[in-house]
């Protein structure tokens, strides 16, 4: 299957019947045949585990016991990201060279295979936790990052979060759908290829749904979209604004929650990735590698050298099913880094009472981005 932008699309599967897909470049120097079957004995798929209702907040925590015994922290010649023969272990993805791929993540916290539910009781409410957990690998490089991607290659794996957005979203039980990267050990990645997830809930996650409530009484006594609204803001005011093109613009939020924070949100008002015209996801490719280039020189060790940011950074979406009309698409990227060294730690106030304080100012945060 070619996509739009001339990007090949190749569905297959693994050893234990797990989706695997092929997205290769438009520019692509590799042979198109991705036929190599997965010969590993890996028996049967994992199943999920289940789902819990917290009684006293009304979130879903998903219980997944089988995760712990996920690969963990392996050394680079033993990564079962890259491709077969270049490492000690059998690679989750079994042709000899790729450009990007995306599979169903083999020790998933939500699957279209979920363990039954055990308890029902006004208080102890229990679900399968149905859904789908990916993984998206950017590069077959290990030691590459998604910063040091080319803009053909970022664009293709735009073009692989728009396309897997779209089919999650036809999943009966998914309500929700959010990319993201996880980078750095300090945010507690385990493995160092680079790559990213696709979580597709089958609940709307909490900030989700806050972030909707808000959106809907936004709505509701204005007629205007929240998040319209904050860019045109954010724009009059530009203190906090890190670049701006031509469809989309980075900005630091004004009530910033983590030492280095950024928001990047198009200029119309589209729900999700799948929405983005052409033009637009072509920008976001270069807009998005300038400003992960600029977060990399956001702090600088004291030889000079700059410190690679980690990160978390993730696409907010609207949800499957509801509040589409007022929900509009952003991404934001988040660090718990405060200084060289030195992470910013969620304690009592933060993780006990949701009380978020930043010791550093949103104004001070944009006006290092643009310097560097």
């Amino acid at each position: 299957m070619t996509l739009t932008t001339n990007i090949r699309k190749t569905v297959t599967e693994l050893a234990d019947g797990r989706q695997l897909i092929y997205f290769d470049d438009c520019e692509t120097s590799l042979a198109t045949a991705r036929d190599i079957r997965d010969e590993r004995p890996l028996g049967d798929r994992a199943a999920s585990g289940t789902m819990r209702l917290d009684a006293l907040t009304g979130d879903w925590v998903a219980i997944a016991g089988h995760r712990q015994n996920r690969t963990f922290k392996p050394p680079a010649d033993e990564c079962p990201l890259c491709p077969p023969g270049s490492g000690m272990v059998p690679s989750e993805i079994p042709a000899t060279d790729y450009d990007v791929v995306v599979f169903e993540n083999r020790f998933p916290s939500f699957s279209v295979k979920a363990s039954p539910a055990a308890h029902a009781s006004s208080c102890f409410q229990e679900r399968p936790a149905a859904g789908r957990c990916e993984v998206v690998c950017f590069t077959s490089d290990h030691s590459a990052h998604f910063s040091s991607l080319s803009k053909s290659r970022a664009r293709t794996v735009i073009e692989a979060w728009v396309d897997r957005t779209l089919a999650l979203s036809a999943l009966p039980d998914v309500e929700a759908v959010f990319c993201f990267e996880n980078r750095g050990q300090e945010i507690g990645v385990t493995l160092h290829h680079p790559h990213g997830q696709i979580y597709a809930y089958p609940y709307v996650p909490p900030r989700t749904a806050q972030v909707l409530a808000r959106a809907h009484a936004h709505h509701a006594g204005t007629g205007r979209l929240l998040g319209a609204d904050i860019l045109a803001q954010e724009l009059a005011d530009g203190a906090r604004i890190v670049s701006s093109g031509e469809h989309w613009t980075a900005y630091v939020p004004f009530a910033a929650r983590w030492p280095v924070e950024v928001h990047l949100t198009p200029h119309r008002d589209v729900p999700d990735l799948p929405a983005l015209t052409s033009p637009e996801r072509d920008e976001l490719a270069e807009i998005y590698l300038d400003l992960l280039r600029r977060l990399d020189g956001y702090y600088v060790n004291t030889d000079g050298s700059a410190v690679e940011l980690p990160y978390i950074a993730g696409w907010h979406q609207a949800p499957v099913r509801q509040g589409r009309e007022v929900s509009r698409l952003y991404l934001q990227i988040m660090s718990v880094l405060r200084a060289p060294g030195r992470l910013k730690y969620l304690a009592g106030s933060e993780s006990g009472v949701g009380g978020w304080v930043n010791d550093v100012a949103p104004e001070r945060i944009a006006a290092r981005l643009r310097e560097v």
